[in-house]
């Protein structure tokens, strides 16, 4: 069983097929987070350290491997934040499964306060 760190939360949200990729609720999700004193963890900036969307719809085995990461990720987590839209994404249904598996906190997320 992975070591959940206290603090730790992962962004879970839809990003395909939507205008850059939904990287501004990502990241605006991010800075809030982060001001109420979470350490955070956006799979935005995780995206972008591996070439940016275009680098993985080129590459399917690489985006499938940084998935897989990412849902590895979410278990050291105290917690998993969702964005609004997140039922429409496989991908975040993925990682909250994986939450729910892990006995994470979860929060549904609506517009920014």
């Amino acid at each position: 069983m992975a070591t959940k760190t206290p603090r730790l939360i992962y962004i879970a949200g839809p990003m395909r097929g939507l205008p850059e990729n939904n990287f501004s609720a990502f990241n605006e999700a991010a800075n809030y987070l982060a001001a109420e004193g979470w350490e955070v963890i956006n799979p935005a900036s995780l995206s972008l350290e591996v070439g940016g969307p275009e680098m993985l719809a080129a590459r399917p085995a690489l985006l499938d491997t940084l998935m897989e990461a990412e849902r590895a990720l979410v278990r050291h987590c105290a917690a998993i934040y969702l964005l609004p839209g997140w039922e429409k994404s496989e991908g975040a249904r993925a990682e909250l499964a994986v939450a729910l598996r892990a006995g994470l906190q979860i929060i549904v997320g609506g517009g920014m306060e």
